[in-house]
C-alpha cells in the first residue's frame, strides 16, 4: 500500500483515526510508510526504545509480555485496522512488549516526529486523537 488515497481510506477504518476529516486523513496518509513482516519476525522488542505506531493492514501479529522471571504472556492479537505503539506517539520510552507476525504481515507506520508535525499544525486532529487514544487506556484500565 502505497498510494495516499489509498492510505487514506484505509485509515477511515482505523479507530485512532475514524473520526478525522477526509483531509486530516489525507495529511496523515503522506507520512505513513508501508512495512512488511514475515512470519515469526519480530515487529517491535520489549524494552526498546519505541518510535511510533504500528497499524495492521494485512495478516496477524501477537503481544508477548515478557516478566522479570522469564514468563512470556501473549496479551494481545492484532489484525486488520488494529494498532499498537500508541504510547510512543505521545512520548518516548521502552516497549512495554515484544509484537511478533505469526503470519505474513503489512502494517503502516507512523513516526513520533511526523505526528508530532502534523498534529503542529491541526489542533483539532490533535484533540481528536487524544479523546480516542484516552477513551483507549480507560477501556485497559477498566479491564485490570
Amino acid at each position: 500500500m502505497s498510494d495516499p488515497q489509498e492510505i487514506a481510506e484505509f485509515l477511515a477504518k482505523v479507530p485512532l483515526f475514524n473520526s478525522l476529516k477526509k483531509g486530516q486523513l489525507a495529511r496523515l496518509a503522506k507520512v505513513m510508510v508501508t512495512e512488511e513482516y514475515e512470519a515469526g519476525q519480530g515487529i517491535v522488542v520489549q524494552g526498546q526504545s519505541g518510535v511510533g505506531l504500528f497499524i495492521v493492514v494485512s495478516g496477524r501479529a501477537e503481544a508477548i509480555h515478557t516478566r522479570a522471571d522469564g514468563t512470556r504472556t501473549v496479551v494481545n492479537i492484532f489484525c486488520s485496522t488494529d494498532y499498537f505503539g500508541e504510547l510512543a506517539l505521545l512520548a518516548e520510552g521502552p516497549r512495554t512488549a515484544s509484537v511478533v507476525a505469526v503470519e505474513p504481515t503489512k502494517c503502516l507506520v507512523l513516526t513520533r516526529w511526523n505526528f508530532l508535525g502534523v498534529l503542529r499544525r491541526d489542533a483539532d486532529m490533535a484533540v481528536a486523537v487524544l479523546e480516542e487514544l484516552a477513551w483507549r487506556f480507560r477501556i485497559a484500565l477498566e479491564t485490570l
